[in-house]
């Protein structure tokens, strides 16, 4: 008995691939509103992770739109115009890790509106809320609400004590940068029981009567000589003494003392050396040009 086997033919059909149009994030209504507002982005294996966008010529529409990139890690909006009700319009932005902010009219209630940001590890405030009279400082006790916060920059703010009061309370910062704000010497103190590990001070900034007095001085660092936890302090336009900064040998953690624009002696850092061998010290010595312009004449020093 034989087997026999059919052999069946299907007829040639035609295989037509037909490749879909991909519509890039640039070509898309969202990419196309962000290239007017001259916006920078970053992706990172197809996602949106980081924006850099001016922030003056934004409408509510806009912010509503910013807020639909739900995969964004870092932001960072420059101009005046920002509101607290816009900052409420990017709520839906819980994957922020960063937030930039140059400028912005948010009042200290608006600071409230941060808490929907529950990944937040670094805020960095450029000159916020300038001459704004519902921003006094106090409103950045409302970070408190975010646990993962450890990096706060405040710097060029027309607020001083009360901003200082405000920080003071937010226990989980581990770093702290603040320069060319109102505070009084007294300021300082708000800050020595933090648990901060890397604090960068500047100056104040002077009223224009010259009548404010300066906010770090010698006196300032027996204040910061009580914070157990430095590692790295970085102290910026000043008018400094060995007298002062030897106070600083207490602070048994510190392993790094920066000096920016510090009109102190080279036979001071010197000595200063010998005496604390475990702090590296970096210093540059101060040119006449620097102490002039900057220190007398900006700073009124």
């Amino acid at each position: 008995m034989k087997t026999v086997f059919n052999t069946f033919r299907f007829p040639a059909i035609p295989i037509v691939l037909t490749l879909a149009c991909v519509t890039t994030f640039a070509d898309s209504p969202t990419g196309q509103r962000l290239n007017e507002l001259d916006a920078k982005v970053k992706e990172v294996a197809g996602e949106i992770v980081d924006l850099k966008i001016n922030c003056d010529q934004m409408t509510d529409a806009d912010y509503q739109l910013v807020a639909r990139l739900q995969t964004l890690k870092s932001i960072s909006f420059d101009g005046k115009s920002m509101t607290d009700q816009q900052l409420v319009l990017l709520s839906g932005l819980s994957q922020l890790e960063s937030f930039q902010i140059n400028g912005t009219r948010l009042t200290d209630d608006g600071y409230k509106h941060f808490a929907a940001f529950q990944n937040l590890q670094r805020l960095s405030l450029f000159h916020p809320s300038r001459d704004v009279d519902a921003f006094t400082g106090a409103g950045l006790a409302h970070l408190k609400a975010l646990p993962k916060l450890e990096r706060l920059t405040f710097a060029g703010a027309t607020a001083g004590d009360a901003a200082f009061q405000a920080v003071g309370q937010l226990t989980q910062l581990k770093e702290f940068s603040q320069w060319h704000n109102t505070e009084s010497p007294a300021a300082i103190k708000h800050l020595t029981q933090l648990p901060l590990t890397k604090l960068k001070m500047g100056q104040r900034l002077p009223d224009w009567k010259g009548s404010r007095p300066p906010s770090l001085t010698d006196a300032t660092l027996s204040e910061i000589a009580r914070m157990p936890n430095l590692e790295t302090l970085e102290l910026q336009e000043a008018r400094l003494t060995y007298a002062g900064l030897i106070q600083l040998k207490s602070v048994s953690s510190l392993k790094t003392l920066k000096l920016k624009w510090v009109d102190v002696t080279e036979s001071d850092v010197a000595r200063l050396r010998v005496d604390c061998p475990n702090i590296e010290i970096q210093w540059e010595p101060l040119t006449a040009e620097e102490e002039e312009s900057l220190l007398t004449k900006k700073l009124k020093l």
